[in-house]
């Protein structure tokens, strides 16, 4: 009597299913976390606010090869795209209280590439090449920097004031970087002076991630409670100035953030101010760390 083959299908998908649900389980994230005053061991990762971090991620890694392919201005625009998407998952994690350590390594992993790596590389492959050495070190500078302010501020966070930033955000930074690729690559600046002053912003920018200036983190801002008509008018007002022109705008826009920090380390020096680090914190948020 001749077997139906059909009889075996069952079997077989129940085996591949007991195969993927091991192999799902072996490689899972265990994380230990403390809910209602006790340790637990929580299994698996929240998806939402990950989501976000890939998609930064994502953006990140275009600007690479868009700065490869020779598409600089879509590879600077995808590092503020980045950057966007890097200050979303952070609130939406928050927000829908999904934090977790792996969130936060995932984040910092990310922002290495998409604040650290990327800007480097669109700006080398645009400008600084044709400065010689100086350009390759200019950018290796710029990332190595960009690690070791991700570090510090990821050891920091639990015990920083969270009012207040420790040296220029990554995110920040990237900007800067971006938006001076993006502005002079359209209006086709290619001088021999202007390589020069490229060259020197990336130094400076990552000079100032690893610096002890302090810039303002707008944390304290409240997105939840009720504001001034007149507040949503000025967003629409700020919308429109940038439409005008985006890349000007943004660069003039993170330029003014960027030098706020020394000018403000200044104007406290000269009034005898002491520094907000020799003011006592305020105890730091234990949210998922967000630039």
């Amino acid at each position: 009597m001749t077997q139906d083959p059909q009889q075996d299908k069952p079997e077989t998908s129940a085996s591949s299913s007991n195969e993927f649900a091991e192999f799902a389980r072996e490689t899972d994230v265990v994380e230990e976390t403390v809910e209602n005053g006790k340790k637990v061991r929580r299994r698996g990762i929240y998806l939402l606010p990950n989501i976000f971090t890939t998609s930064a991620l994502f953006s990140g890694f275009f600007a690479v090869v868009a700065a490869i392919n020779g598409d600089f201005s879509a590879a600077a625009i995808a590092v503020f795209v980045s950057m966007v998407l890097d200050g979303v998952d952070g609130r939406v994690a928050r927000m829908t209280n999904t934090q977790s350590a792996f969130g936060a390594e995932y984040d910092s992993l990310a922002d290495m590439l998409s604040f650290g790596v990327a800007p480097a590389v669109v700006a080398f492959t645009w400008i600084l090449q044709d400065v010689g050495k100086f350009g390759w070190i200019a950018a290796f500078v710029y990332v190595a920097c960009s690690a070791l302010r991700l570090a510090r501020f990821n050891v920091q966070v639990g015990s920083a004031d969270k009012k207040w930033f420790i040296g220029l955000p990554s995110p920040s930074a990237a900007a800067l970087v971006a938006g001076c690729v993006w502005v002079f690559h359209n209006f086709n600046i290619e001088a021999y002076a202007f390589k020069l002053l490229m060259t020197l912003v990336v130094v400076c920018a990552g000079v100032l991630m690893v610096s002890n200036i302090r810039y303002y983190s707008f944390k304290e801002i409240d997105l939840k409670g009720p504001v001034p008509f007149v507040a949503l008018l000025a967003i629409v007002l700020g919308f429109v100035v940038i439409s005008l022109e985006p890349s000007v705008m943004l660069l003039t826009l993170f330029a003014c953030y960027v030098a706020s920090g020394p000018v403000m380390a200044a104007m406290r020096k000269m009034n005898g101010k002491p520094a907000p680090d020799q003011v006592s914190p305020e105890p730091a948020s234990p949210d998922k760390p967000a630039e």
